[in-house]
């Protein structure tokens, strides 16, 4: 399957047992938001998966804000959804343009479960075409999931700092253009970008009502925009602290670009050695 699917297709998936469809929605000006929003009103049988909570781990003083979750930890939660590792199709959406669904969409494939998607258009879409909703929380089920971490899908600042000058390498930050160019940082105690970093907004993935452009307009905006990347560059992808610079990471596997590695720590990990 695709790594993106229609709202039109899990209508007709919502009860079948292969299918697990969980919400990311969230906020990051109010982390309990995404909860009570996913205990009001949600897509029927999805369960529920918190940036902060459960895709992420502790903040330490270096790692940047959201360092990646341990990854026994996060199966874990994925058997007690019914989640089997050799077989069930994930869905993940939210109603942020994808930010939170892709964070949770390049986990399962960085623990080597590729049979997750993202739900074009998300809940906004879901709502918009009156399809079914629930509050009615489902039980936990009984799953499998061993993960088989794909490490060399992620890098450090070490890692960061040794590509800068490479020609065969590009650094892509994700975050908006004026937080690149530093005019404006409402998180971090520190303004700018990685030196020698392209942008590549995540925004620029979706429009503005979080539909997902296709694959060959995700393929132009990589190889014919303003920027550009050589298709052959290894690809190194950050934005503020890991989760939006995944909706890039699925832009990159949309356009059939060789698959990017994550700066999980990004510019919160980068700045707090500033």
């Amino acid at each position: 399957m695709d790594s993106v699917v229609a709202i039109d297709w899990l209508v007709n998936y919502l009860d079948d047992p292969n299918v697990v469809i969980i919400d990311c929605r969230f906020q990051l000006s109010d982390p309990s938001w995404g909860r009570k929003q996913y205990e009001a009103s949600h897509i029927p049988n999805a369960y529920y998966l918190d940036l902060n909570q459960d895709l992420s781990s502790p903040v330490q003083k270096h790692g940047g804000r959201h360092p990646l979750p341990d990854p026994e930890t996060l199966a874990s939660k994925l058997a007690n959804m019914g989640i089997h590792f050799s077989h069930t199709q994930v869905i993940a959406y939210d109603d942020s343009r994808c930010a939170f669904a892709a964070r949770l969409w390049w986990l399962l494939r960085y623990l080597g479960h590729d049979q997750v998607a993202v739900l074009n258009g998300g809940w906004n879409a879901w709502q918009n075409a009156g399809y079914p909703t629930t509050s009615e929380i489902p039980p936990a089920k009984t799953g499998d999931f061993i993960p088989q971490v794909r490490q060399n899908w992620v890098v450090n600042r070490e890692g960061v700092k040794a590509r800068q000058k490479d020609p065969n390498a590009v650094i892509i930050d994700s975050r908006d253009a004026d937080r690149y160019r530093g005019e404006r940082e409402p998180i971090d105690p520190v303004a700018g970008h990685i030196e020698w970093a392209v942008n590549f907004p995540w925004k620029t993935v979706t429009d503005e009502q979080g539909n997902i452009y296709s694959p060959s307009e995700q393929r132009q905006r990589w190889l014919k925009g303003e920027v550009t990347i050589d298709e052959n560059q290894e690809k190194i992808v950050y934005c503020g602290s890991g989760v939006t610079a995944c909706v890039n990471l699925l832009s990159l596997h949309l356009a059939q670009l060789d698959q990017g590695k994550l700066y999980a720590g990004s510019w919160s990990d980068w700045c707090s050695y500033l």
